[in-house]
Formats: C-alpha cells, sequence, structure tokens
C-alpha cells in the first residue's frame, strides 16, 4: 500500500525550480509513475507527509508564521514586436497577392 494517496482536489500550484540528487531524481519518477501521477505531486506530498512529522518544526512554525518565501525580482517581457519594430503593413497582407512584402 502506497504510503502517499492519489490525488483527490486540486490546490494552488506555484512554480519553484529545485536540484536533486540523480537518484532522488530517480526514485521521484519511479513513484510518481507508481501512483500514476506527477512528480510534482509526489514532492509536494513528501513535503506534507515528512514535516508533519517533525514537532520540533511544528513548534517552531506556530512561533514564525509568517511567509519565509524569498521575494522574487518581477521581470517585464519584453515585447519584440513593438510598433516601429519589424512591424509588417496589413495592408500588404490584406490587399490580395503581392510580390513584395513592406516591413518597417
Amino acid at each position: 500500500m502506497p504510503l502517499i494517496k492519489p490525488r483527490t482536489r486540486g490546490k494552488q500550484i506555484v512554480r519553484h525550480i529545485a536540484r536533486l540528487d540523480r537518484e532522488n531524481t530517480e526514485t521521484l519518477y519511479a513513484y510518481a509513475a507508481f501512483l500514476g501521477e506527477s512528480p510534482d505531486y509526489v514532492l509536494n506530498k513528501v513535503i506534507d507527509t515528512v514535516l508533519a512529522k517533525d514537532k520540533e518544526f511544528a513548534t517552531w512554525r506556530v512561533d514564525h508564521a509568517h511567509s519565509h518565501v524569498p521575494s522574487t525580482v518581477i521581470r517585464r517581457r519584453r515585447n519584440h514586436a513593438t510598433p516601429g519594430r519589424h512591424a509588417v503593413s496589413m495592408a500588404a497582407v490584406s490587399s490580395g497577392p503581392q510580390t513584395s512584402l513592406s516591413v518597417s
């Protein structure tokens, strides 16, 4: 009987990138295949299960209930198709067959 039960309801998911030992990666993907779940789900359940057993951490967490997630720098994506730069003239596209396109 698996220690981790398959998913029953969804939760809000946040992207997090981590490095794992090669052996842990293989084990993670094997266990995910065993459950028929994603590796992300397995990692979340491992954290829920293991850390719930740490009584010292649970006590510490009560006294330190604020978020410990580091602030991230929000970067705006550049829009490479800005007006005036590599914009295709709609007149050239919509006026029927032509031999050239106007690119500004």
